[in-house]
């Protein structure tokens, strides 16, 4: 019997099919008509039961004969699945970043949402990539070549893309400013993640996840090893479809 995950984000549509097993899990952008993504990546499959999360849940759900569940208990869900003795669940993704703490059993203790200011999520990055006329998908591999540090002042989106302007007319080098943006992004989320309190076994998701600079500050800020796992993005997804297969209903 198969049960279907699915997780509507801003920036990437997942979808996640499991019986017992994953049996396909597949990222997709959303680009500007969601509805029509999610049919295409639901089209053609069979399933008892699909639960929507993520940015466009309420939008997609009464659409497609779904139910929905809320991103921190999804992406908890999922995480848990993946790496059983996970505490800390970090995502970033293009909209809002979050902190998940869990307990022993796996049910969500505390939480900590970013979801009104772009700094220290995907869409800020991907301003700062642009400014910097660089592909948001090798930002983080250019800040790791940085020859020298120098600081970004402000994490307003406004006020940081001015400060970036300014420091490549001053002819700072590309990829010391993209390690300076990363150095505090890095510090803002982990402002957040210790409001919850950090247990390790450690988990970070999102399509943030997959960005290494932004990865490893974050471990040198809270001090401890982060698990990414193989497929990042579709954690969300993941905790959806285990969530319609154990009868459990969130909002």
């Amino acid at each position: 019997m198969i049960f279907a995950g699915l997780d509507v984000g801003s920036r990437t549509t997942k979808l996640v099919l499991y019986d017992g097993n994953i049996r396909e899990a597949k990222v997709v952008p959303t680009g500007v008509n969601p509805l029509q993504r999610c049919r295409e990546l639901l089209a053609g499959h069979e399933f008892r039961r699909l639960i929507v999360t993520g940015y466009g849940r309420h939008l997609a759900a009464p659409v497609l004969g779904g139910e929905v569940v809320s991103e921190i208990k999804a992406f908890a869900a999922g995480a848990r699945y993946l790496v059983p003795d996970c505490h800390t669940v970090i995502d970033v993704g293009g909209q809002d970043s979050k902190a998940i703490l869990l307990s022993d059993s796996g049910a969500v203790h505390k939480f900590e949402m970013n979801d009104r200011c772009a700094a220290g999520t995907g869409k800020f990055l991907e301003i700062m990539a642009a400014t910097l006329e660089v592909d948001i998908g090798a930002i983080g591999d250019l800040a790791q070549n940085a020859t020298k540090m120098i600081r970004i002042n402000s994490l307003c989106t406004v006020f940081a893309e001015s400060e970036v302007v300014s420091l490549i007319a001053k002819g700072e080098e590309t990829s010391a400013i993209a390690f300076a943006l990363h150095d505090a992004i890095a510090s803002r989320l982990a402002t957040m993640i210790r409001r919850i309190g950090v247990r390790e076994k450690v988990v970070f998701a999102g399509g943030g996840s997959r960005n290494p600079c932004l990865w490893r500050l974050l471990e040198q800020e809270l001090e401890t090893k982060i698990i990414i796992p193989d497929s990042p993005q579709t954690v969300g997804a993941l905790g959806a479809a285990l969530l319609a297969e154990s009868g459990i209903i969130g909002n």
